[in-house]
């Protein structure tokens, strides 16, 4: 038996679910959407710490898709027949595996500056891609033990410093992303959000990156709800073009680029998306 760590906010008793997957890495304590807003729709926002992440028992050799089981034990535990669901960055994948494996359950899926699978046809995965995330799913495909090696060494170095994660991605951003993550409040919050991802170990790190490298266990053609795919025509992290492959293999996708806009933004544009996953 695993445990899984949750975490509940907006309108807790009677509120609409919504999922919200964190990125990688991440936890269930990242940046959300304000209280206020949660509860001015109806919202219940469920996050919880991927295995490996935070408090969340580690999940050896575990797949994309498995997270649609991890969803569904959530699910039953709080009593919830149907949920949307929506990831950010490390969380898109996540989030279209549940829409793909559990489509009784999810009614609408987001998934916000996404990867694609790293074998889609026709689709130059690292092309447009920041120099360090290069690195580490190239690090990645060598093994677990060389990414192991790589990531226990990064993490521990964020258990120190916390702030070291943000400072060192600094220079890759964009002018865009730059301004959000120099905000107070966000910077507080993605600081404390990195924190928690690798407090206990880096596992959560080290198995999602391998996830992404692997084969998925869905394809994304599957997928029949009301499916969101959401990108920054700047972003360098998850290259656009991932989400325009993403868009164009899943039937029910409806995409929006938004010029200007980075990764980071996918965080202030979650809220505006909310009233659309609400939808019955």
């Amino acid at each position: 038996m695993r445990t899984l760590a949750i975490s509940r906010q907006g309108k807790v008793e009677g509120g609409i679910p919504v999922f919200l997957l964190h990125g990688t890495p991440g936890s269930r304590v990242g940046p959300a959407p304000h209280a206020d807003l949660l509860n001015r729709l109806g919202v219940q926002l469920i996050t919880y710490d991927r295995p490996g992440y935070g408090a969340s028992d580690r999940h050896m050799e575990r797949r994309v898709c498995d997270v649609a089981s991890d969803v569904t034990a959530i699910a039953d535990h709080l009593g919830l027949d149907e949920f949307a669901v929506a990831g950010r960055s490390g969380g898109g994948p996540h989030a279209l595996a549940c829409a793909a494996l559990i489509p009784d359950r999810v009614t609408r899926v987001a998934a916000l500056v996404s990867l694609a699978p790293i074998a889609a046809a026709e689709l130059d995965w690292f092309e447009g891609m920041t120099p360090t995330n290069v690195s580490e799913y190239r690090t990645a495909l060598q093994g677990r033990a060389a990414l192991t090696a790589k990531l226990a060494s990064e993490a521990e170095e964020i258990k120190k410093d916390p702030v070291q994660l943000v400072n060192s991605i600094f220079a890759e951003l964009t002018d865009s992303d730059r301004r959000i993550v120099t905000d107070p409040e966000f910077r507080t919050a993605l600081i404390r959000n990195f924190a928690e991802a690798v407090r206990t170990s880096p596992g959560g790190w080290i198995d999602d990156s391998l996830a992404f490298t692997a084969p998925w266990g869905f394809d994304p053609a599957e997928i029949r709800v009301p499916t969101l795919v959401w990108h920054g025509q700047d972003d360098k992290f998850s290259p656009l073009s991932h989400s325009r492959w993403l868009s164009e293999r899943i039937p029910t996708a409806r995409m929006t680029v938004q010029p200007g806009a980075a990764h980071f933004h996918a965080f202030h544009v979650l809220p505006d998306l909310l009233p659309w996953l609400v939808q019955r």
